[in-house]
């Protein structure tokens, strides 16, 4: 179960790597803009707040990758405390785009799933051993 629990933390740090590069690279690219439902103008006028923003989705998942990576070598405590802090940061920003902005239900669904499931699963795991 540990093992199927670190794969869902995987999966929700390569998901948001992927959103640093469209917030932070990519942000005003028609097919970027397209999946945000932005005008050009608009982008452009955010670009700067994207740019901080992708970069705070990027941190999430270097947290969340690292300790995998510690959890797989030394196969210990710290590198699932890094996953579930990395996987619950993602969650909680989740959550709080939900309820600041109803409107994107869509996208908060999208983000906090995988690290939702990570951490159900690896507690899970963790808990019986």
């Amino acid at each position: 179960m540990i093992a199927i629990g670190l794969v869902l933390a995987a999966l929700a740090a390569l998901l948001h790597v992927y959103i640093f590069w469209m917030e932070s690279i990519t942000w005003t690219s028609a097919k970027t803009r397209a999946t945000f439902g932005l005008s050009r103008e608009q982008a452009e006028a955010t670009r700067e707040m994207a740019f901080n923003q992708g970069f705070y989705n990027l941190f999430l998942a270097l947290v969340t990758l690292i300790g995998l990576a510690i959890a797989f070598l030394a196969n210990g405590p710290i590198g699932y405390a890094l996953v579930l802090a990395g996987v619950g940061s993602m969650l909680a920003a989740a959550v709080v785009l939900l309820v600041s902005s109803p409107d994107k239900r869509g996208a908060a669904v999208k983000q906090g799933t995988l690290p939702l499931l990570a951490i159900l699963v690896l507690v899970a795991g963790l808990i019986v051993g």
